[in-house]
């Protein structure tokens, strides 16, 4: 894993583990929490370049869409889950 867990990352897989979050589907995914935009697009990219984390693949949705978020097994992992 490359890119570094920092406090703010570390919130973006907890709220995204609790089912608080959404991506939107695209190459560089955008994520809102509680319904809000992220303040960190950067860190969010990240996570999903790096495999944490995944729109829930069972909703299907066209590109743009917003569709709840997921952890992947190593966003598990890297949370400690």
């Amino acid at each position: 894993m490359s890119v570094t867990l920092n406090r703010r990352a570390l919130a973006m897989l907890r709220a995204i583990a609790a089912g608080r979050a959404e991506l939107t589907r695209s190459c560089e995914p955008d994520l809102r929490v509680d319904g809000l935009p992220c303040c960190d697009q950067t860190t969010a990219h990240d996570l999903v370049r790096e495999g944490l984390v995944r729109p829930v693949s069972a909703l299907g949705g066209a590109v743009g869409q917003w569709t709840a978020a997921e952890l992947t097994p190593d966003g598990q992992l890297a949370l400690g889950a």
